[in-house]
């Protein structure tokens, strides 16, 4: 512009008026005015939208989610804002250093009388955004671990119950479904229906699994499968998030992660305790193939069928083997082999014996000879005057003995005399018992006709007689 933003628009036929004159009407701005000025001018000057390049600095996001920063190059920087409802549709995070295409707006900050950037919408300079948000997600989460083999559960080898978490209209649904009912269809599916891709899908699916690992004491699920079919990095995003990251790590169940062909490698993959190519092969690396386990039964049992046979013609043969053995062809031979033993340890026995008493006797002959050396008959008088006197007192002791025994005795015969059955006898009476039998005669029922009867007197008198009549 020519003429300065500061001079009065003049009329056309105006005349020109004395300086002192111009000066006493010279209008006075405020600083709103000023500011208000400069912007209308910035308005009108400048693009309505325009994309800055150029390197973050200073980046911080402030509690209220709204972030400010500088872009700078070699020559300038240019402060700039962006609002929090901008910040939340970018799918990587800005850090400093990070070289950018900003697009946007510059206005006027009456607060500060700065004219700053606000920045609507941003990537990274030389990559895609997508690509970008998809490095810094995996190296975050790499560096915490989730990754390593470690975490990793080893997937069932045979399952029956197994969870498919996709969307029902998806093709993905079909292929998983179908590649598992060729190779195992004894297994039961269950299926969940989640959104794969838009706003909110990331969400949704975090919480469809752990909604299922919390109901897998009833559900009893062995595997489950996420994925979908293939698509754009975008379509596929939502398998890139970390809420998806985080429940795939911290599901109890083992999770196969199927998203995509086979170039689309997602973190949802990384995670994963086993990543399919694609949808198809989720079911190749699921479940086995039912043929092949058929196969495996069959050899199985063939085989033991064949180690049965071998062991049962191993055995067949060992126990010919021991029958034919001299033990049981002459199981005498055991016995007397045995007694042979016995016989030489008896041979062994008797002579050792022999030693033993030949040593003894010499022994005895070599003590007696220093006996008689000590001139043992003066021991042996004192020992016999010892003797004779425990000799006679010993002797009066068992007469003194003998007739206390005695008396006892008599009074005991005494009395078994008088519980002597056959003491009655003396007085008249007699014993009569049958000879037949060897009981005695109480009553007619212990006799028969015929029987011989033997009755005994005193003085070990019997008469024998024979019953005729009773």
């Amino acid at each position: 512009m020519k003429d300065s933003l500061f001079d009065q628009p003049k009329e056309p036929n105006e005349k020109p008026q004395p300086a002192a004159k111009r000066n006493e009407m010279e209008r006075i701005y405020t600083v709103s005015q000023v500011t208000s000025l400069i912007k209308t001018c910035l308005e009108n000057t400048l693009p309505g939208r325009l994309t800055i390049s150029g390197e973050i600095s200073g980046f911080r996001k402030h509690s209220s989610g709204h972030c400010y920063f500088d872009i700078k190059d070699e020559n300038a920087i240019i402060p700039s804002v962006m609002w929090k409802s901008d910040f939340g549709r970018l799918k990587f995070k800005p850090e400093n250093g990070l070289a950018i295409l900003a697009k946007g707006y510059v206005d006027i900050y009456p607060p500060q009388g700065k004219y700053q950037f606000y920045a609507e919408s941003m990537q990274p300079a030389g990559v895609g955004a997508l690509q970008l948000a998809f490095e810094q997600m995996k190296n975050k989460l790499q560096a915490e671990g989730l990754f390593e083999e470690e975490h990793k559960k080893p997937l069932p080898k045979y399952p029956f119950r197994i969870g498919i978490l996709t969307s029902k209209s998806g093709a993905a649904l079909h292929d998983i479904v179908d590649s598992i009912r060729n190779r195992w269809p004894v297994a039961k599916l269950l299926f969940y229906d989640v959104p794969v891709q838009g706003q909110g899908a990331a969400e949704r699916i975090a919480l469809a699994i752990r909604d299922v690992n919390k109901r897998n004491a009833a559900l009893k699920l062995d595997i489950l499968i996420v994925g979908r079919g293939g698509g754009s990095m975008e379509d596929l995003w939502a398998f890139n998030e970390e809420p998806v990251a985080r429940a795939i790590f911290n599901s109890k169940i083992p999770v196969i992660s199927a998203v995509g062909h086979e170039v689309d490698v997602t973190i949802a993959d990384m995670v994963a305790d086993a990543r399919a190519s694609t949808p198809t092969k989720a079911g190749v690396i699921a479940v086995p193939d039912i043929n092949e386990v058929t196969s495996q039964i069959d050899n199985i049992s063939n085989r033991i069928k064949t180690d049965t046979d071998s062991i049962l013609t191993l055995s067949s043969q060992r126990l010919k083997t021991i029958l034919a053995a001299a033990a049981f062809r002459n199981p005498l031979v055991i016995i007397q082999n045995r007694q042979q033993r016995l016989d030489e340890f008896e041979n062994k026995i008797t002579e050792t014996t022999k030693t033993f008493v030949s040593n003894l006797k010499h022994l005895l002959h070599t003590y007696l000879e220093k006996i008689l050396k000590i001139e043992p008959h003066r021991i042996l008088a004192d020992r016999r005057i010892s003797l004779n006197n425990l000799q006679n007192r010993c002797e009066g002791a068992e007469k003194k003995i003998l007739h206390i025994f005695n008396l006892k005795l008599t009074e005991c015969a005494s009395r078994l005399s008088g519980l002597n059955p056959k003491s009655v006898l003396q007085r008249g009476y007699s014993i009569t018992t049958n000879k037949r039998t060897s009981a005695l005669v109480k009553s007619l029922n212990d006799v028969e006709d015929a029987d011989l009867i033997i009755t005994e007197l005193a003085n070990e008198n019997i008469i024998e007689s024979r019953v005729n009549k009773k």
